[in-house]
């Protein structure tokens, strides 16, 4: 177990967390500027990179252990595991995941 694990358990991102956008969350896609947002109430967050990708995966129904799974398919050869434990600690952290 790395120490990223360790510091977003602490944060309550624990592998069998079923991760999913808080009810006043919405993850869109915006064509024009090819980029995914996250809508909330007054307030628009621009999703960078894999982001949105990752935020796709919280459905409610995937553990955190099977998106990081479904990620290291997509993106063979790649450590993602800390980053989207870290990741997933942030927006939880927000609110913006329940």
């Amino acid at each position: 177990m790395t120490d990223a694990v360790r510091a977003t358990e602490d944060e309550g991102v624990r592998p069998d967390w079923r991760p999913a956008l808080a009810r006043p969350v919405i993850l869109r896609h915006d064509r024009v500027r090819g980029v995914d947002l996250l809508v909330l109430p007054e307030r628009v967050v621009v999703l960078r990179g894999s982001a949105g990708s990752i935020v796709e995966l919280c459905d409610g129904e995937r553990e955190v252990a099977e998106i990081v799974r479904e990620l290291e398919r997509r993106h063979p050869g790649a450590s993602v595991a800390d980053d989207v434990l870290r990741f997933l600690a942030d927006l939880r952290g927000q609110g913006w995941l329940r």
